[in-house]
């Protein structure tokens, strides 16, 4: 059953619409674009040629899908970030203001060049991304931290370490929650955030290259960190956490499943928009799964990202 049945659960989630519109979560982290070729099937691994079926570019990156899910979703979001100040990085700002996302803080660099996706999607919805991840300064320093005391949640991916410690460590002083992304990234970016994190939501593979293994029992790995919340997730097959000791499991709602590409951006920030309203992680965990399903029902990473109403709507029908 992916939707909880006790009505004070179900109260809090109908009240999400009205209390989405007192949301403000900062973003920070990645923002890239992708530039996405629809194939019959994906390479193969050898020396190849493939036809592609379909063409787009389009705006991606963890963090910046994260908060396209947030606005889309009701809240108010916040994208802190860096680019470059090249066609691509006018491109994404741009994309980014149109959706009503502040973007004040994603500053383009003279010197900097922007983030380049090469996305492969085939019929089944699955996909291969290669991905330049940009050069920019890495210095955080001009981040206005003083505006972190609006923010009711923030959440960081781990593409820019210096800039996610210096937002999280503002974040855990004044009492606000922070939500990782995790996805991969080498092991002493997560030695260095992990502290500092509440919510700590990893990929399958990020999870497996980090500590060895990304079963349910690895989750107790992170103890060590004090997280409130580590989770993993994994796809079609749900999400797992752990609070408290207690190991924990939402299924993943049904979908007609189109394009897998910007799926677990879309978690995330669902996830971090239902804890800045105060929804409990169950609750969040099911809002989040339900928001990243209805994404998957649409090509592109943010074509699809639901409406808070038909999220909600969602979850009633498939309970």
């Amino acid at each position: 059953m992916n939707e909880p049945t006790n009505p004070a659960t179900r109260t809090k989630l109908a009240d999400m619409a009205v209390k989405a519109k007192r949301a403000r979560v900062i973003c920070l982290g990645l923002s890239a674009l992708d530039q996405i070729w629809r194939v019959d099937r994906r390479f193969s691994g050898e020396s190849e040629k493939i036809r592609s079926l379909d063409y787009s570019t389009l705006g991606g990156g963890m963090a910046a899908n994260a908060a396209v899910a947030i606005a889309r979703l009701g809240g108010s979001a916040a994208f802190w970030g860096r680019g470059g100040e090249d066609a691509a990085g006018h491109e994404m700002r741009s994309a980014l203001s149109v959706e009503g996302i502040d973007v004040t803080n994603f500053k383009l660099f003279p010197e900097g060049r922007s983030s380049v996706s090469g996305v492969i999607v085939d019929r089944s919805g699955e996909r291969q991304i290669a991905n330049f991840r940009g050069a920019y300064p890495e210095p955080a320093d001009w981040l206005p931290l003083d505006a972190v005391a609006g923010a009711t949640a923030v959440l960081a991916d781990p593409r820019w370490p210096e800039g996610a410690v210096a937002l999280f460590g503002k974040a855990r002083a004044l009492g606000i929650p922070t939500i990782l992304d995790g996805d991969v990234a080498d092991a002493t970016i997560f030695e260095r955030l992990l502290p500092l994190t509440d919510h700590a939501v990893f990929s399958e593979p990020a999870l497996a290259a980090f500590i060895g293994s990304a079963s349910d029992a690895s989750l107790a790995k992170l103890a060590r960190f004090n997280c409130r919340v580590v989770a993993v997730t994994r796809g079609h097959e749900g999400v797992s956490w752990c609070e408290n000791g207690s190991l924990q499991e939402q299924a993943a709602f049904p979908a007609r499943v189109v394009d897998t590409t910007g799926a677990g951006d879309v978690f995330h920030g669902a996830y971090a928009l239902a804890v800045g309203v105060g929804l409990a992680v169950h609750d969040a965990m099911a809002f989040a799964a339900a928001t990243a399903a209805l994404k998957c029902e649409h090509a592109g990473g943010r074509a699809g990202i639901p409406s808070i109403e038909n999220c909600l709507a969602f979850m009633r029908t498939n309970q």
